[in-house]
């Protein structure tokens, strides 16, 4: 099976959470995978060592980790010779209503256009509100957000909007794809 690096950016730990998700799931189809916080980055990371590679990004203030546009647009040729995924975790996916999911489509054309990567496969999941993990002023305007888009303002608890079957279903289909192209490659080096 195959080698797959999943990279991700995470701001209080719920796209980490998603990441190590999709790599258990990918592990249990019999691929090798992995998953390393961008700000992790070993300094020898050499993309070549992989079959595919994910790149993973939360959404704050309506934008993706600047770490994570500067690994796509350094590694942007890297990423386009292999099978590549990105997955995206937000409030705004958690929301099902037409308005919602095309603002969460925008922040994914927004990364599209800024780094020039167009990713094999793409996954909008529902983040979570980390109350428990915010200052005073976070917390006060998450909650202030909150009270108009999801209605969750009880700060004395944490709310997860991830729906892991749909994890699981991204993970199954990536896995399966980044399968049929290394047999294409190996019927087209045959």
């Amino acid at each position: 099976m195959a080698r797959i690096l999943a990279i991700y950016g995470t701001g209080e730990g719920q796209t980490a959470k998603v990441a190590d998700r999709i790599v258990g799931d990918l592990r249990d189809a019999g691929h090798t995978a992995e998953a390393t916080d961008v700000e992790r980055l070993p300094d020898e990371l050499d993309l070549a060592d992989y079959d595919a590679v994910l790149v993973g990004a939360s959404i704050h203030m309506g934008k993706h980790q600047k770490r994570v546009r500067s690994f796509v647009r350094s590694h942007r040729e890297e990423l386009s010779t292999l099978p590549s995924g990105f997955f995206q975790v937000s409030l705004s996916a958690a929301i099902d209503d037409d308005a919602h999911q095309a603002e969460a489509m925008g922040y994914i054309d927004d990364l599209i256009e800024d780094t020039g990567w167009h990713p094999d496969r793409i996954a909008v999941f529902g983040g979570a509100l980390r109350y428990s993990e915010y200052g005073f002023i976070t917390r006060s305007l998450m909650k202030y957000i909150a009270k108009s888009e999801t209605g969750d303002t009880d700060t004395s608890r944490d709310y997860e909007y991830t729906d892991w079957e749909e994890v699981r279903r991204f993970a199954e289909q990536f896995g399966e794809f980044v399968a049929e192209q290394g047999r294409l490659r190996a019927k087209a080096g045959a």
